[in-house]
């Protein structure tokens, strides 16, 4: 993905700007992710949280992630749309890809949670699968 990229809310009360690469991209289809952006999965990044700008308001609201550690969801309190996510991991912020100026540099290395995964949901069959979160080895340890 080129840097810096930008992005924002619908509205535009809400900017941000990534000056470094994505450490991860994938798809979680976790049922919180599924309830929390509407559809089938949630399409984002992990990213240094030290790397990230953000002009704006955002409301955060807290979860409990699979692995019993708080996830914050950050969304604008004017449109609602969802932005980022602060996994259990200080060091790193998550970015919602449909966010982004330039969606297009997305690319998802993997499927994670798929054993809550929809059967009408059409997944990559060329990207690995993981029934939850991946091992260390493949991914940052983050948190859905």
């Amino acid at each position: 993905m080129k840097t810096p990229f930008t992005g924002g809310c619908l509205c535009g009360a809400i900017r941000y700007e990534c000056s470094a690469e994505p450490v991860v991209m994938g798809n979680c289809h976790c049922r919180d992710c599924q309830r929390a952006t509407g559809t089938a999965f949630a399409a984002g990044m992990l990213v240094p949280r030290n790397a990230v700008t953000i002009r704006g308001d955002v409301k955060y609201y807290d979860v409990v992630g699979d692995s019993g550690g708080i996830v914050s969801r950050g969304f604008c309190p004017i449109c609602g749309s969802r932005l980022f996510s602060k996994p259990p991991i200080p060091e790193l912020i998550g970015i919602m890809a449909g966010s982004l100026d330039d969606p297009s540099g997305f690319q998802p290395g993997m499927d994670l949670y798929t054993a809550s995964a929809q059967l009408w949901d059409y997944m990559n069959p060329d990207l690995p699968k993981y029934a939850k979160f991946p091992p260390p080895n493949n991914v940052v340890a983050a948190d859905c």
